[in-house]
């Protein structure tokens, strides 16, 4: 057999072993996360944004863990997206995924860090919203497209994280 041949059939068996270990990977980090609750309803008219900015929806991890990201309900899929601070919460409107909103009231904090779940950037290139999804606490990040535009959003994001009534973790309210 001819070395050239020999040589790219083990190529493209290598690559289908790869891929197909990767699907299984995925698939079965879609099924160890099967508990976390569905994605909370996005308004149909949510009125007039706060502040706004383009973007990369990077993905959202387990709080406080920036490798396990979150397969399910498409959350750890990246996209350009824009981030839309709200006075009742935050809307990535995501492109070629499903759009996710975050009510004010679940958000418990925000930070700017340099990397998560595969990006990473320069000291505090993201900017990275620490949220409640039912009983999982999570961590979202996003990466400006324009650097002037990170200052306000995260003043506004602050500012509606300080301003939103809390839940209490004993009795969900």
């Amino acid at each position: 057999m001819d070395t050239k041949l020999l040589t790219g059939l083990i190529t493209v068996a290598i690559i289908a072993v790869v891929l197909l270990m990767i699907w299984t990977g995925w698939r079965n980090r879609l099924k160890r996360q099967a508990d976390v609750e569905q994605l909370p309803e996005v308004p149909e008219a949510p009125g007039t944004a706060l502040d706004t900015a383009e973007g990369q929806y990077v993905a959202s991890t387990t709080a406080g863990d920036w490798l396990d990201r979150i397969a399910v309900h498409g959350l750890g899929i990246r996209t350009n997206a824009t981030l839309a601070v709200y006075p009742h919460g935050v809307l990535f409107d995501r492109s070629g995924a499903p759009a996710v909103y975050i009510p004010a009231a679940d958000l418990t904090a925000v930070r700017q860090d340099s990397g998560m779940a595969g990006k990473f950037v320069e000291k505090d290139g993201l900017l990275v919203l620490s949220w409640k999804l039912g009983s999982h606490e999570l961590d979202t990040g996003f990466r400006t497209r324009r650097a002037a535009d990170k200052p306000a959003l995260f003043e506004s994001l602050q500012q509606l994280i300080s301003a939103a009534p809390q839940t209490d973790p004993q009795s969900g309210k």
